[in-house]
């Protein structure tokens, strides 16, 4: 009989065995959170249809046939779209996002079911309204107030990040869940026993980061090829690079470093979405244009639209219009002087126009021209500048926010970012905000920010 095969535990197999067991308890934390939020959907879904039928009184049965119709889609399309992914149940905002998709795509084919079948004459019309925006209200409030719950029982991070060391790279530890010495193996040996120590102390990882001296850095990806855990090399001198992923050209492995933020499909949406919201905005305002425009012509001679050149998708230059709001022999085409609160160039037509934001109305043209969204960052002048520079010499990310076609209105524009560009934080606050929004583009969202911008119309800062 074969001799049991014993592998000797080094102390920092013991750590990394102590460091499994509360990934192993993380997990089962994990899946608890997993099926408590799909109980939580079902329940917010479901509750929601109940107190319709109980607004409008036409009996439980009809709510109850709904939701036994409704849910199985929701759950299965939620699953589909990552609902109940760790990163939805740590992220509010995300997890809201999918979850309101999800409950659109269920309610579409429920819809659909219902027609097809003949049986929508069944279906009370004013319980299904009243139960899909209940369920968005429920689904958005638990999902926020779960997320909070779900971040103070996870802790910073939901996963199990272990990181191999060899000191040659400066990293911060406590980024990790545990890290082991490089030294307690040797991933250019062919041993079994040294690879079946290797398998056993990533067993519980969910990512490993190898830390160790560029000579090394082959070994290693050929011992974690087999790991089944996704692992990943540091690479220091990169950081400059600032690499997006890998990809592969010709046989030979190439740095991503940009990508637009919108794939095919999201871009015909997005343009269908501008489109619709465009045109149907120049329809209902035609009243408000012809009258900005009888004022701009009666107070002071020159066109009724100041064009101007600014910065659009992909760093293409393009004519922006906007209504005129200065005296047309004082209009500052570069935006190389910024305009004070009583700035002599401003008519008063023009001071109205600047300070209820009709002075943009224009620029829906743009967008049905296919140079602008309604969602986006905001376009600028050439000359504009930050505590007297120009804008790109103030951070150099500048060129990185034209990745998406520029928007009438924006993430930066709703929390308050508008008005002159008098300090290099007023730059640097409004870039970072364009570069979140391009990184987490959702239509969700840019509808989101539609509904915020009523608030920001009259603002301090616009003269």
């Amino acid at each position: 009989m074969n001799a049991e095969l014993r592998i000797p535990i080094t102390d920092s197999d013991s750590a990394v065995i102590a460091a499994g067991k509360r990934r192993v308890s993380r997990r089962s934390v994990r899946i608890r959170l997993h099926l408590a939020l799909v109980a939580l959907d079902i329940l917010a879904i479901f509750g929601s249809l109940l107190f319709a039928s109980v607004v409008y009184p036409v009996g439980a049965d009809e709510s109850v046939t709904i939701a036994l119709a409704l849910i199985p889609i929701y759950v299965l399309s939620a699953f589909g779209s990552r609902s109940y992914s760790t990163e939805a149940i740590a992220n509010a905002p995300l997890g809201v996002t999918r979850s309101l998709q999800s409950l659109a795509v269920a309610t579409a084919a429920v819809i659909f079911i219902a027609f097809y079948l003949k049986a929508s004459a069944d279906i009370s019309r004013a319980i299904f309204a009243i139960g899909f925006v209940g369920s968005v209200a429920t689904l958005a409030a638990g999902r926020y107030f779960f997320a909070k719950r779900a971040r103070a029982v996870l802790g910073e991070s939901p996963f199990m990040i272990v990181l191999i060391s060899d000191g040659t790279v400066s990293v911060p530890p406590e980024e990790y869940s545990a890290i082991l010495p490089a030294a307690s193996f040797d991933p250019e040996s062919d041993d079994p026993q040294m690879y079946d120590r290797l398998a056993r102390a990533l067993r519980t990882a969910d990512r490993v980061v190898v830390g160790c001296a560029p000579e090394h850095r082959l070994a290693w990806a050929h011992a974690l090829k087999g790991s089944n855990v996704q692992a990943e090399i540091l690479a220091p001198e990169l950081h400059s690079i600032k690499p997006m992923t890998v990809a592969r050209f010709a046989g030979t492995p190439t740095l991503v470093v940009s990508r637009g933020p919108l794939n095919l499909p999201s871009r015909m949406l997005k343009r269908g979405f501008d489109i619709a919201v465009a045109g149907i905005s120049l329809f209902l305002i035609i009243p408000v244009f012809l009258i900005a425009a009888l004022l701009i012509k009666l107070e002071s001679p020159g066109p009724v639209f100041f064009v101007q050149i600014r910065i659009g998708r992909a760093n293409e230059l393009f004519r922006m219009f906007k209504f005129r709001s200065m005296r047309n022999d004082l209009t500052d085409h570069n935006a190389s002087q910024l305009t004070a609160r009583s700035d002599p160039r401003v008519t008063r037509v023009g001071k109205w126009l600047r300070k209820t934001s009709i002075d943009e109305l224009p620029q829906l043209i743009n967008v049905l021209k296919g140079e602008m969204s309604i969602v986006g960052p905001r376009p600028h002048a050439l000359g504009a500048r930050a505590a007297d520079k120009l804008y790109w010499e103030v951070d150099g990310r500048y060129w990185h926010r034209h990745a998406a076609k520029p928007g009438l209105t924006g993430l930066a524009q709703v929390r308050g970012y508008r008005g002159n560009t008098e300090e290099e934080h007023d730059l640097t606050n409004r870039l970072q905000s364009d570069l979140e929004y391009l990184e987490r583009w959702s239509l969700w969202k840019d509808m989101m920010i539609i509904l915020m911008t009523f608030r920001v119309l009259l603002h301090k800062n616009a003269f």
